[in-house]
Order: structure tokens, then C-alpha cells, then sequence
């Protein structure tokens, strides 16, 4: 056998080994960095690393595990330079100011949250416990809150209370003590304990309650009708948006804003229902001057048996063909 057809054959075997974790891996990188954007370019380089050391690797930890390892630290090391990713909630407390509209956080100022397309999340695993973990694991309020910790702690967290591995394997992957995993773990714990990331009721994504509350939050934006958003929001209910400073706390403010500043008239709204951070959310578009509706950003919802608890709306235009949509609307113009 030649050394090209041998460098194929070992390709071809490292592919059929390594490929089915591509997208839990991209959860993983997610779930570190904040970022779907980072998380591919971090699952592009892990694998890129995977494959040059493919040679060497003798099997005395398991395919997984080795990939994890890889991971982490690639994530460890993407890190080390990079402020904490955030939304509006992290920076300062709600908005109880004069009635102004929101003002622009200058570009490069912030390192913003960005959500998780659901179709980029690993399949549903055999164990259904395991997949209910694996989702809620993806909720933005939860990766929110995972920015807080140090990035050594975070990972911990995840490979421990996500991932599930052991103490021990978890110190392998990481090139530490099972002490300092014990240690590291019970601070990540209560650390996220006094950010209590999110409330206890948060509807599951399949309840039709949950789509019934994202049509209503739907149709009020696209029949700029601020009465429909009472119906559909709690009355303790938060408004933030990237990547604008403020945030808005109470049915009623968050609706003075929209109502405000936002809503415009019936038809400058239109927004397709979608999945993300395994929560009901929308990709959204905004109809310009020449009557073409374009890509606005995406909207997710955080929906509760008794209404909307969170509204997160991510004003990034770039967002919306990681969704698989267009950035024009065919025959919107």
C-alpha cells in the first residue's frame, strides 16, 4: 500500500470515528464561549488538531473523551484574551429612566451573547434523562450565567453536570487533580446558585403553550398591536435586546418601549417561527424604505405556563442565514 492510500485510508477511518460528535461537540464549544459563531471555528480547529495527532492516538481513553480533551482546551485557550460575552441584564440594572429610546452600546465595547440555532444541537440521545439535561443545558439564561464563571470552572460544570463524565475523567481532560474537579465543581454550583439563571416553570419546547405564546408575540409585532403583547407576556416579564445598553423590567415598560420605539405600523414586522437555545424563538425581519423586508436579527422567548418571562432579541442581521434563512424575503418588496 502506498503512503497516499494508506494517508486516505487513515482519513476515511478518523472520519467514521470522530464525525458523529461534530455536533455535540458544537454545543460543547457553545456552551464555553457564548458564541455559535466562535463555537464552528473552535469545532473546526478541534478537529484540524484531532486529525494531526490522529497517528499517535492509542486508544487509552475513549474517541469521545480524547475529542473532549481536545475541545476544552482549545475553548480553555480561545478564552485566555477575550472579555466575557454578555447580554444588556449582565451590564447594569433594568432601565428606570427618563422615556427615551434605547441607546447603541458603541461596536467593540461589548462582547455580546449570540443564540444557538436548535438544528446545530446534537441529536436526542437513547437516555431521554440525558437529552432533557442536554437541552435545558442550552437555555439562554443558563449560558448567560455560565459567562460569570471562570473559564476553567465553567468547563468543570459542563463536562461534570451536561456531559456526565466523572470526576476523574474530568481531571484527565483537563490535566488536573479529581480534588481540584471536586473544588472547582462546588464553586461553579454555588456560584450559578446566586445567579439563579432562570424560573422553574419554563415550558418544555414541544407544549403547545409554547408556540401558542410565540404566534402571539408573532402577530403582535406584524399587526403593530401592543394589546396582544398583555396576552402573551407575564406581568413580571423582562425586554432586552443586543446591542443596546438597556433593559426593560415589568409587562408594562417592556410594552411602552415596544409600543414606542419598536412596533411601527402593521407590516413593517414580518417573523418565522423557529427554534433556538431549545426555546421558542423567531427570526425576524424589518421592512426598509424601498418596501423590502430584510434580515433583522432573531428573537427568543423564554415561555412559562404562565406567560413570556423573557424577551431576548438579538439585533444582528448576520444571524439570520446561520438560521438557514435569507437576508431578503423573496417578493417582499
Amino acid at each position: 500500500m502506498t503512503a497516499h492510500m494508506r494517508e486516505a485510508a487513515d482519513q476515511e477511518r478518523f472520519v467514521a470515528e470522530t464525525e458523529r460528535f461534530r455536533r455535540e461537540l458544537s454545543a460543547h464549544c457553545y456552551r464555553m464561549v457564548g458564541s455559535a459563531h466562535q463555537a464552528e471555528d473552535l469545532v473546526q480547529e478541534t478537529y484540524l488538531r484531532a486529525w494531526r495527532s490522529y497517528a499517535g492516538f492509542e486508544g487509552r481513553a475513549s474517541i469521545r473523551s480524547w475529542l473532549y480533551r481536545i475541545a476544552t482546551n482549545v475553548c480553555l485557550t480561545a478564552l485566555e484574551p477575550r472579555r466575557m460575552r454578555v447580554l444588556p441584564t449582565g451590564l447594569t440594572a433594568s432601565y428606570d429612566g427618563p422615556d427615551r429610546p434605547p441607546t447603541h452600546v458603541p461596536p467593540g465595547e461589548v462582547s455580546w451573547l449570540e443564540p444557538l440555532p436548535d438544528h446545530r444541537v446534537a441529536p436526542a440521545a437513547d437516555d431521554p434523562a440525558a437529552t432533557v439535561v442536554a437541552r435545558e443545558s442550552l437555555r439562554l439564561a443558563l449560558i448567560a450565567s455560565l459567562q460569570h464563571l471562570p473559564a476553567r470552572q465553567r468547563a468543570i460544570l459542563i463536562l461534570r453536570e451536561v456531559l456526565a463524565f466523572s470526576a476523574a475523567e474530568t481531571a484527565q481532560i483537563l490535566g488536573t487533580t479529581t480534588a481540584a474537579v471536586k473544588s472547582g465543581l462546588q464553586r461553579a454550583r454555588a456560584r450559578l446558585d446566586e445567579l439563579d439563571p432562570e424560573p422553574g416553570d419554563v415550558l418544555e419546547p414541544t407544549d403547545p403553550r409554547a408556540r401558542a405564546l410565540l404566534d402571539g408575540y408573532i402577530a403582535a409585532f406584524e399587526r403593530s398591536d401592543a394589546g396582544l403583547l398583555q396576552q402573551v407576556l407575564r406581568a413580571d416579564a423582562t425586554l432586552e435586546a443586543t446591542p443596546f445598553r438597556e433593559w426593560y423590567a415589568g409587562r408594562m415598560n417592556c410594552i411602552h418601549m415596544l409600543d414606542s420605539y419598536v412596533l411601527g405600523a402593521p407590516g413593517d414586522w414580518r417573523m418565522i417561527a423557529t427554534m433556538a437555545n431549545d426555546q421558542p424563538a423567531a427570526v425576524v425581519y424589518h421592512r426598509h424604505a424601498d418596501g423590502a423586508l430584510r434580515a433583522h436579527g432573531i428573537v427568543v422567548l423564554t415561555a412559562t405556563a404562565t406567560g413570556v418571562s423573557r424577551v431576548t432579541e438579538f439585533h444582528e442581521p448576520a444571524l439570520v442565514t446561520m438560521f438557514g434563512l435569507p437576508d431578503l424575503l423573496a417578493g417582499s418588496s
